[in-house]
């Protein structure tokens, strides 16, 4: 006889809904039952196979040995499970990890035997559940209209995934939860605390207060470190202290799901415990209010796991854990005036992770993203960021098609960076792309991975000599990862483990900085920096596998060494021949150079003895444009009579900066800061008006006025009245006021010695009146110059008396 559980009242209207519609929404509180009934409770109306999404491999093991629980079995007769390396085939239920799902459509669109599909968890929205419920929901649109679909959840809105069903029915179940006292600490914590601390002192608090009531104790962490570390710290309390995260061992985590034994328990879960598995008899929860998520940086490529404060829907998941089986207690590490500060919900995956392989997924299905029923379509820049990195790997042709080296790689259980190494070096890169799949076993190692493949080879050999801090079960999860993905790819050519690196990672290719050791420029263009002292700090060219995604320089955690030939030899076909001739602000001059290039490295760089003149003038334009243009008097004259002439365009400095090309001619040979100086732009500027601009310009504005006798004094355009210079006697005989292009000249007057002693635009007048006291006061002055009593019958000149006259 089962358990009574809270969903059996609402499964009757589920199997109802599922017959009448093929499709609905079931949302319950974690604990009601979902999970481990509602299959059970599908078989007999499903034609065909059921098949479960879970989460996270562990969630899909307890799930299927439970669901066999409920039938009297064992795994492997009417209830299977398949994840990852691991397979126990059942007849009429099988759970499955969601990356499963996504290789059975992608192998068979029709999902032949199967007839109903349940995404169990679909809070959580996991990039995989997204994409496999859109994928599904598109075969049964166009396949399979029979395919019964069933989205189930804890806590999700369940409107719009409704909405996404062709307004499927929802369906609610309360569930059973009792009391949950929620204790907050008096005060927020200090920034600077070390979370784990802090966490294990609480942890004995509860312990300690709530020893009478008894229970199982579930402590909420961030990770697998923070479990390591905390559970160090509880050795003296005298409970059971059991670790729980997705990495460890299946024998591990069946102990801590367990029914508890004479000791009290302590059960230290990341998040995995939130909604996904029962923990037996858990009456306290202590929340440490994180949780680690990767993000993704599509500016840089590169994810990095970031530890950030729960959600208010994962809190509230966390401290319902504590009401299942009787009222319990939940400790909060945070004041409760930080509550309202908290986000409602967790961001989904697929707005913060690395879409590449989402990208190629779509690619091999050859649809785009508005072709299907994503509850949140994937940001454009990230997905355009894993476009390119697919078309870097050969997975996807220039117009965005998925190649048979793309199909080859989503048919592998890897990222693509790492089906592409795989497929490239054959089987001896197995062992490095288990240990990039999985966590760093050597915690506080130098980031070479040539060390990690040696513990990998011989943990043994390896503990003798490095006294790093081994993770041992890691490095055997490892083992048996790489002896799984040996089977699936030919044998290849021994390569180093920088050149298979290099095949995953052709953007994180990256070059020592001159005189910057341990700094590098990545060939995507970033740049990444070592720690001190490490054992790659002095290489010149390396593989950065692991960093840590700061946007300014990231911190390199793993990497490989690169020899050049190594390079060359993989990359050869895409390191350029470049020819930059450009000018640099810096040293002020132009500078010419040949490089080759791969990417955003420069492998080799010499001098342009013979650059072109073409491109040395197109550099010194820049420096041109960056200094001003050198105005000499002559040539500030002329482009002010230019723009004085209607049609001929503007001459300010903008505009003769902006469409240069006028001015390359004459700079082909400036290649100092020095030259541009000196450069005459008078004869530029005529060539760019032209000859029929140059004719007009002397018509209407001329450059010159020819006095009587025959001198050319250049007329000045900068002031409103055009202007000229020269001594009164030259005018001497002038009874009519010069006038260029309807204007009267400004006439500066000057005396013997080149001072102005009249300014005038009108010198018959001049004559008539002020010049017969000019006449007075020059006489003494310049006693040898002629000065006559009537100027207007007098000669021009230029010369003085002779002496003694």
């Amino acid at each position: 006889m089962l358990e009574k559980l809270p969903i059996d009242d609402a499964i009757p209207a589920l199997c109802r809904a599922m017959s009448a519609h093929g499709r609905a929404v079931l949302v319950a509180p974690p604990g009601a039952g979902k999970t481990t009934r509602v299959p059970l409770a599908l078989m007999d109306q499903t034609l065909g196979k059921i098949v479960m999404l879970e989460p996270r491999r562990l969630a899909a093991r307890a799930a299927a040995e439970r669901l066999a629980s409920g039938l009297g079995e064992e795994p492997g007769g009417q209830v299977g499970y398949r994840i990852r390396g691991e397979a126990v085939p059942g007849s009429r239920i099988e759970v499955v990890t969601e990356g499963i799902l996504t290789r059975m459509i992608q192998s068979d669109p029709s999902l032949e035997g199967i007839g109903c599909v349940i995404f169990d968890e679909f809070h959580e929205r996991s990039l995989n559940a997204d994409l496999g419920l859109a994928l599904v929901w598109e075969a049964r649109g166009a396949l399979r209209e029979d395919l019964a679909v069933l989205v189930m959840s804890a806590t999700l809105e369940a409107e719009p995934v409704a909405a996404l069903l062709d307004d499927a029915p929802v369906l609610r179940s309360e569930g059973r939860a009792f009391e949950v006292e929620t204790r907050w600490l008096e005060r927020p914590l200090p920034a600077r605390v070390r979370l784990a601390d802090e966490a294990a002192r609480l942890i004995l608090r509860a312990e300690e207060e709530t020893r009478e009531t008894g229970g199982t104790v579930l402590a909420f962490l961030p990770g697998e470190g923070e479990i390591r570390r905390v559970s160090g710290m509880l050795g003296t309390t005298g409970c059971e202290v059991l670790p729980l995260y997705g990495a460890l061992d299946a024998r591990a985590q069946r102990a801590a799901l367990a029914p508890p034994g004479g000791r009290r328990r302590i059960v230290l879960a990341t998040a995995i415990a939130e909604t996904s598995l029962t923990i037996p008899e858990v009456r306290v929860v202590v929340d440490a209010g994180r949780a680690r998520r990767a993000r993704f940086d599509p500016g840089s490529g590169m994810s990095r796991l970031v530890t950030e404060r729960v959600s208010r829907a994962e809190a509230d998941q966390r401290r319902g854990r504590a009401g299942r089986v009787a009222p319990g207690i939940c400790y909060r590490m945070w004041a409760r005036a930080e509550e309202g500060a908290l986000p409602a919900f967790a961001p989904p995956e697929i707005m913060v992770a690395d879409l590449a392989g989402l990208a190629l997924e779509l690619a091999a299905w050859g649809a785009e993203p508005s072709d299907l029923a994503f509850l949140t379509p994937p940001p454009e820049a990230a997905l355009a960021e894993a476009r390119t990195l697919l078309t870097e790997l050969g997975a996807l042709d220039r117009a965005g098609r998925i190649t048979g080296h793309g199909k080859a790689l989503a048919r592998l259980p890897l990222h693509p960076r790492l089906a592409h190494m795989l497929l490239r070096a054959g089987r001896g890169a197995a062992d490095l792309a288990a240990l990039l799949s999985d966590r760093d076993p050597l915690r506080g190692a130098p980031s070479d991975l040539a060390l990690r493949l040696a513990a990998i080879r011989d943990s043994k050999a390896f503990s003798d000599r490095y006294p790093h801090d081994l993770n041992r079960p890691g490095l055997q999860r490892i083992r048996e990862e790489a002896r799984r993905l040996r089977k699936l790819v030919p044998e290849s050519e021994v390569m180093t483990a920088g050149a298979m690196a290099a095949l995953a990672y052709p953007d994180r290719i990256g070059l020592r900085r001159k005189g910057e050791a341990p700094r590098f420029v990545l060939s995507g263009g970033k740049g990444a920096v070592l720690e001190e002292g490490d054992t790659l700090a002095g290489q010149n060219l390396m593989v950065a596998v692991d960093l840590d995604g700061d946007q300014r320089e990231a911190r390199i955690r793993m990497a490989a060494a690169l020899d050049g030939a190594e390079l060359r030899a993989l990359y050869g076909g895409q390191i350029e021949e470049v020819a930059i001739c450009e000018w640099s602000r810096r040293e002020a001059r132009v500078l010419a150079r040949r490089q080759e290039r791969f990417g955003a490295l420069v492998l080799s760089d010499r001098i342009w003895k013979d650059a072109p003149e073409d491109a040395v003038a197109c550099a010194a334009l820049e420096g041109l444009r960056q200094d001003g243009l050198p105005w000499t008097p002559a040539a500030a004259r002329l482009r002010a009579r230019i723009a004085l002439v209607e049609g001929l365009g503007p001459v300010d400095d903008a505009s003769l900066l902006a469409d240069g090309d006028w001015l390359l001619p004459w700079l082909g040979r400036c290649r100092t800061l020095a030259d541009l100086r000196a450069l005459d732009l008078t004869e530029p500027l005529k060539v760019r008006i032209g000859w029929d601009g140059q004719q007009r310009l002397a018509t209407e504005v001329p450059g010159h006025f020819i006095t009587p006798l025959g001198r050319k004094i250049p007329i000045d355009y900068d002031h409103e009245t055009p202007s000229i210079e020269l001594r009164l006697q030259e005018l001497f005989g002038v009874t009519r006021h010069p006038v260029v292009g309807g204007r009267p000249l400004r006439i500066s007057l000057l005396s013997p010695g080149g001072k102005p002693v009249q300014v005038t635009t009108d010198l018959p007048g001049f004559w008539a009146s002020s010049y017969g006291d000019v006449r007075k006061d020059m006489r003494g002055r310049y006693p040898r110059h002629p000065w006559p009593e009537d100027p207007t019958e007098a000669a021009p000149t230029m010369r003085a008396k002779p002496r003694g006259t």
